[in-house]
């Protein structure tokens, strides 16, 4: 019995502790009369019942990656992004000090593909019994956030203000920080490592890095996404659309960030094509990366979520939880 409690004391004390933190950081940035990009202004910790811990738990095990909620503590919090409030979660580990830190960052647009407890618990809660910290926003105007999403635009900061939001927790390891794209997420990763060398290595999976590509073979997504949320599009479109795609700028991304990249060959959202052309532009200057084609696999690599868990963990270890070195990448042989 004493056993079953430590963990919920350990965690209890922790959460007592971070919200401590997070009053103190509100109210140093109230006096000083400004608003401190990355200061936590809100925080509700996520309860569940047994019948979800169960479900987690089983969900999880199917994934490759059990969930036990004793040893992961799921957050909602509001944070600080240009003065803006701006919502998003926050899954960290019951237990431990001096952790490496990933940033989550979401696919789709406004609130279709929003981050829901269930999917912090099965995603984000993966690399958070893995040993890391895991920060991830909604992107402004978003979940009931502050704010006119961009996609792409001046919500980026959205992104990167999550680096100071790390820096300012008290179990984090700021010098070991990963990031993390899914779809839209994926362009959102590639548009702040064009900006930051901060992140010690990256993921992106089914990742958009070709917006030409996108909107000549899905036009709805011109419509219906980049017209309603892109400023000045219709006005400065092809501008708009080069600055959306990472392929035609490979140069700009920190070549100190090493860049997993996962894809289904059979993903209909964002074609294989777009990770194709990125690992190519990424080889044509020299960037570290790994590519991972999963043949027959869809947009969320359904099939194959145990070998994605598995591929991104080996990742963030290598790279960010042990700081391993780059590899070399001039040619070998006799």
């Amino acid at each position: 019995m004493s056993q079953d409690r430590k963990p919920v004391r350990g965690r209890t004390i922790h959460v007592i502790l971070a919200a401590l933190v997070t009053m103190l950081s509100a109210a140093a940035a109230l006096a000083q009369g400004g608003a401190a990009n990355g200061a936590i202004v809100a925080r509700e910790t996520v309860a569940f019942t047994p019948q979800q811990r169960q479900y987690f738990a089983e969900r999880g095990r199917a994934r490759g990656a059990e969930i036990d909620l004793d040893r992961v503590v799921v957050q909602r919090i509001t944070y600080l992004s240009d003065g803006l409030r701006v919502k998003g979660y926050l899954v960290e580990p019951a237990a431990g000090d001096s952790l490496p830190a990933v940033i989550f960052n979401r696919g789709g647009n406004r609130n279709y593909g929003a981050i829901s407890d269930t999917f912090a618990v099965l995603n984000l809660g993966a690399l958070a019994q893995a040993g890391y910290v895991v920060a991830a926003s909604q992107y402004r105007g978003n979940a009931g956030g502050e704010g006119i999403e961009e996609f792409g635009g001046a919500d980026v900061n959205d992104v990167l203000n999550l680096i100071p939001l790390l820096e300012g927790h008290p179990r984090v390891d700021a010098s070991r920080l990963g990031m993390y794209g899914w779809s839209r997420g994926g362009m959102m990763t590639y548009l702040a490592l064009a900006r930051t060398d901060r992140i010690r290595a990256a993921v992106v999976g089914s990742g958009m890095a070709d917006a030409f590509d996108m909107v000549a073979r899905r036009p709805e997504m011109e419509a219906g996404v980049f017209a309603e949320l892109v400023p000045n599009w219709a006005a400065d479109r092809e501008a708009q659309l080069a600055a959306h795609s990472a392929v035609r700028w490979p140069e700009k991304l920190n070549k100190a960030t090493p860049i997993l990249l996962l894809h289904g060959s059979a993903d209909v959202r964002v074609n294989a094509r777009e990770a194709l052309s990125m690992a190519e532009a990424l080889y044509e200057v020299r960037h570290p990366y790994r590519f991972i084609l999963f043949e027959g696999g869809d947009h969320p690599l359904s099939a194959f979520r145990s070998e994605v868990n598995r591929a991104v963990i080996e990742w963030f270890d290598r790279y960010v939880r042990d700081k391993a070195p780059l590899p070399k990448l001039e040619p070998l042989g006799p």
